[in-house]
């Protein structure tokens, strides 16, 4: 059984990214249209941009067209363009891609997506037919059909899937967003019949986690009233209820409710070796402290572990914790803040009080815990070290646990995509900067790893390389780097370069196979660099913690350093170097065009956070202020003053050219954001571009033609900038 609880995932700001077919959904809510009329109301008169928040407003919209089409007229015919857009094309769309997925009895499911099936298929295959080269697939659900049957824009967000031990059939949840937000509708899915269940159970839209108990009965967090009105201050569910076969959503029982000021609470659940099942919520008193609650009992019982913890996998009767704090457990020593620990669930759910806590490991100064993945006979833990990455085997003894290498193919990022404790077979992508991606093949019983499949080159490397090096930051923090370049290149300052970082939330920027930049990028003679800043999660929890909320300029100048550590070291120069980064990147990018406009000749600004004042105002924001600070206590709002760069705009600066790019159906990070700092270059006549897609979420791309088309836009707009015997002052305005 896997009881892992990832909260972080639900609502974190995430990169523009997308996720294969999973049990595990994010969930997020999004306010109310009344909710956002009060808030724009209420503001009205101190931001005279606010209508720009109006997602959906007529006026809005008529801005973001008339921008749209002069930006894209500027770009799409830049000569470069159409060549960007037939080669994202093909990659986008190309049939040679890993068809990543999971394993259920013996089936490898699949979602995918093509040239012809632009929204999708979820699929599978029979295990020895997936090992082939051309697996023999069986479609579920054709998604393109679906939209056009019911006149939906769906975009699938995944299945979560139950087959009890004591079953013959396995039920599903089935996500659909309309247009790509995070809201979805759920509605129940029978495998062995591939329809719908009728009568079944069916969720409208919200942002909502369900976790099956049984196969007629749901545990659900979601907006109970469809109005707002039953989620927290920062918009997620406060309550988790059970659904039973037959009732309406709203004759749910209540189980367990949170507070109006939590972050959230989400509903868990997961099937012990035994067929017994536990389940419970997870009640986030912030973003990064949280209460377990099992809830299978006569009350709600607490797992007693810190607040900054997270609750893993299960095995071999222990349940591994993580933690982002220290930690003095009574009577039994401390633990330091990373740790990866354990403890002997059945003593604990007998008695209710925390059995022996085992140490299972501790990571060094230049490494952090990813996670723990639990295959039949194998615990595997995946760890950063010194960002690249190692997976471990994990085995409890009578003298403590132990470690053993599970052998990768090089030096690389390797993660786990694929584990359950009923099935022997474990699925390990391995990949790196050029190299391309592998799907490998782990056998729990031999301990064997085997090639399954691998990408074919998508970009010249022959005349490439990577290198690593460090910048200092001002406080003295050494900040590593990826530098990737062709080997002949002169330190002359003439590369043009893209600088790419996230810095938030725990997220580590790690090594990874681009066909994108190698051949809209690299081919073309460009560098690429990917920085490891403060707030990731490179080094472990005090990473990311050393930049949080007043301590975030941290962040900023180990950017800033990274920058000048290039030009100095001659691999670019300001008219040659570019930066580019989303969502909590977006914001990073917002902060380094108005704090260092000299330092940067091109900034794409990706579905970012900017307005630093209102940000908590606006979609899941509010579960975001433990991770940026409070705009409504004082002190944090004093830091935010400084570094918004909404409220930093300048008149009289002379900022690059920037490209925004956002997305109307975002109901993670509100489009306002792009929206309103790039009134603020219009109103002063400054130079901007603009995208904003009506369709896409917060990857501001529903489908893998409109990223095919974002991507071609994003790097025809660098190449104007930083290509060119003169690039200052050159290039797309």
């Amino acid at each position: 059984m896997r009881l892992t609880i990832v909260i972080a995932g639900l609502i974190a700001v995430a990169g523009c990214g997308g996720s294969n077919e999973s049990t595990d959904q994010e969930t997020s809510v999004n306010p109310t249209e009344q909710n956002v009329a009060e808030t724009v109301s209420q503001d009205a008169g101190t931001d005279p941009h606010i209508w720009l928040e109006e997602v959906e407003g007529e006026e809005a919209l008529t801005w973001v067209r008339g921008h749209n089409e002069r930006s894209l007229d500027k770009i799409t015919g830049h000569p470069l363009f159409e060549q960007n857009l037939d080669k994202a094309m093909d990659l986008a769309t190309d049939e040679e891609r890993i068809p990543y997925g999971r394993i259920r009895d013996g089936m490898v499911y699949n979602f995918w997506q093509d040239e012809t099936n632009v929204r999708g298929l979820w699929r599978r295959t029979p295990l020895e037919s997936y090992r082939q080269d051309d697996p023999d697939w069986e479609t579920l659900l054709d998604f393109d059909a679906l939209a056009s049957e019911e006149g939906k824009n769906w975009v699938y967000k995944g299945a979560n899937c139950f087959r009890p031990l004591k079953a013959e059939k396995t039920l599903c949840m089935v996500s659909l967003s309309n247009g790509g937000k995070d809201a979805v509708v759920q509605r129940e899915f029978d495998l062995d019949t591939k329809q719908f269940v009728e009568d079944g159970f069916v969720a409208p839209e919200a942002k909502q986690r369900m976790a099956w108990v049984d196969h007629d009965t749901l545990l659900v967090g979601t907006d109970w009233g469809g109005d707002g009105s039953t989620l927290t201050e920062s918009g997620y569910p406060s309550s988790v209820r059970l659904w039973k076969r037959g009732q309406a959503l709203d004759q749910a029982r209540e189980l367990f409710a949170g507070q109006k000021s939590d972050v959230g609470v989400w509903p868990f659940a997961g099937e012990l070796p035994d067929g017994r099942m536990i389940y419970g919520a997870v009640e986030a008193d912030t973003f990064f402290t949280s209460k377990y609650w099992l809830l299978h009992g006569d009350e709600p019982l607490a797992i007693p572990v810190p607040p900054k913890a997270s609750l893993g996998a299960y095995y071999k009767g222990y349940q591994f914790v993580t933690l982002q704090q220290d930690w003095e457990v009574p009577g039994q020593g401390a633990f330091k803040n990373g740790d990866l620990l354990a403890f002997a669930l059945d003593p604990f759910l007998e008695s209710g009080e925390l059995p022996t806590v085992e140490l299972v490991f501790r990571a060094g100064p230049r490494q952090a815990v990813n996670g723990v993945a639990v295959a039949d006979g194998a615990a595997m833990l995946s760890i950063n070290d010194n960002v690249a990455s190692r997976i471990l085997m994990l085995e409890p003894g009578d003298n403590g646990w132990t470690t053993s290498p599970i052998d990768l193919p090089g030096t690389g990022q390797a993660s786990i995509s694929f584990a359950d404790d009923r099935s022997t077979i474990a699925f390990v992508n391995f990949e790196g900067f050029l190299t391309p991606d592998s799907l490998l093949e782990f056998d729990t019983a031999s301990g064997e790893l085997t090639p399954l499949k691998s990408l074919p080159a998508r970009f010249d490397v022959a005349d490439l390389q990577v290198q690593q090096f460090e910048a200092t930051s001002p406080d003295g923090t050494r900040i590593p780097y990826f530098v990737v370049h062709r080997s002949d290149i002169e330190l002359n300052g003439e590369t043009p370069t893209l600088l790419y970082a996230y810095g938030g939330f725990e997220v580590s920027m790690r090594p990874s196979y681009s066909a994108t930049i190698g051949q809209l990028w690299l081919e073309r003679g460009g560098a690429y660099v990917l920085a490891n800043i403060r707030g990731g999660g490179e080094f472990g929890p005090s990473w990311h913690q050393a930049g949080l909320k007043g301590n975030r300029q941290r962040i900023y100048d180990d950017f800033i350093a990274v920058g000048e550590d290039l030009i100095q070291r001659g691999v670019t120069s300001t008219p040659r170097l570019g930066i580019m980064g989303g969502s909590n990147g977006g914001l990073l990018m917002g902060v380094m065009l108005t704090q260092r406009p000299d330092l940067w000749n091109a900034v794409v600004v990706q579905v970012p956070l900017l307005d630093m004042l209102r940000y908590h105002k606006l979609l899941a924001g509010a579960s975001w202020v433990d991770e940026y600070g409070d705009p409504d206590v004082a002190e944090e709002r004093a830091f935010l003053e400084t570094i918004s760069p909404y409220h930093n705009f300048d008149d009289q600066a002379d900022y690059p050219t920037p490209f925004f790019v956002t997305s109307t159906k975002d109901d993670r990070v509100h489009p306002g954001h792009a929206r309103k700092m790039a009134k603020l270059f219009e109103d002063t006549d400054k130079s901007f571009l603009y995208y904003e897609n009506i369709d896409g979420g917060h990857s501001a791309a529903a489908n893998q033609k409109e990223r095919a088309k974002r991507t071609a836009l994003e790097f025809t707009y660098l190449a104007s900038r930083l290509f060119g015997e003169k690039a200052k002052g050159q290039g797309m305005q």
